[in-house]
C-alpha cells in the first residue's frame, strides 16, 4: 500500500520543504567556511529561504485544513512540517546570529557543525524520496540520529573549552548561544525522523 499516493500534494510539499532545508543550509555552511566577511552576504540569501519555507507550511495547512481525506493522518502531517519548518528556522537563526553578533573569526566547531546539519538536510531528502517509492528508510533515520548525536557531542566539548580558556565573557554567551541553536536545529531533525517512524508503523 501506498503510504503518500504521487497525487497527493502533500508530499510534493514535504519534498519542497527539505529542499528549502538543504539549500539553507548549503548557504550557511559555506559562508562560515568562506569566514565572517560572505556571512553578511549569506544572510539575506538564507532569510529568503526561511521565508519561502513559511510560505510551504502555509500551504500545507490550508490544504490539510480543506482535504477530508489525507494520505497521513492529520496529525502527522501538521507534525512533520512544523517540525521541518523548525530546522529552516534554526538554521536562519544561526546565520542571524553569527551576522549580529560579529563573530570574527568563526570558530572551526561552527563550520564542523554547519557541515552535520548539511548532512542532515540530504539524509532528510533520501527518507523522503524513499517514503514516496516505498522503500525502506530506517537507515536514513538511522544516520540523522548518528549526526544529531555527533553535534551533541561537538557542542558539549566546544562549550566546556569555552568556559576553560574563553576569558571575554560577552564572547563566551555569544558563542554559547550560537552552538546551542546549532545544536537545537539537529534535535529538530531528529524529530522530523521520529515521526517518520511513527508513520511507517502505522501504516505497515
Amino acid at each position: 500500500m501506498r503510504l503518500l499516493p504521487r497525487s497527493e500534494k502533500f508530499f510534493t510539499y514535504f519534498l519542497e520543504q527539505v529542499k528549502v532545508i538543504c539549500e539553507s543550509a548549503a548557504a550557511l555552511h559555506d559562508a562560515v567556511k568562506r569566514g565572517n566577511p560572505y556571512l553578511s552576504q549569506a544572510e539575506p540569501v538564507v532569510r529568503a529561504l526561511e521565508q519561502k519555507g513559511d510560505e510551504i507550511i502555509h500551504e500545507i495547512f490550508t490544504r490539510l485544513n480543506s482535504t477530508f481525506i489525507t494520505p497521513l493522518d492529520p496529525e502527522d502531517i501538521h507534525s512533520l512540517a512544523s517540525h521541518l519548518d523548525d530546522v529552516t528556522d534554526g538554521i536562519e537563526e544561526t546565520m542571524y546570529r553569527l551576522v549580529a553578533y560579529q563573530v570574527d573569526p568563526v570558530p572551526p566547531e561552527v563550520v564542523e557543525l554547519t557541515g552535520l546539519i548539511v548532512a542532515c538536510g540530504h539524509s532528510l531528502l533520501k527518507a523522503f524520496e524513499a517514503l514516496s517509492e516505498e522503500k525502506p528508510l530506517l537507515e536514513h533515520c538511522i544516520e540523522i540520529n548518528r549526526l544529531e548525536d555527533a553535534a551533541d557531542q561537538i557542542v558539549r566539548r566546544a562549550i566546556a573549552e569555552l568556559f576553560r580558556s574563553e576569558k571575554d565573557p560577552i564572547q563566551l554567551i555569544k558563542l554559547k548561544e550560537v552552538y546551542e541553536i546549532i545544536e537545537s536545529t539537529t534535535d529538530c531533525c531528529e524529530d522530523v525522523v521520529d515521526v517518520l517512524q511513527g508513520v511507517v508503523v502505522k501504516n505497515s
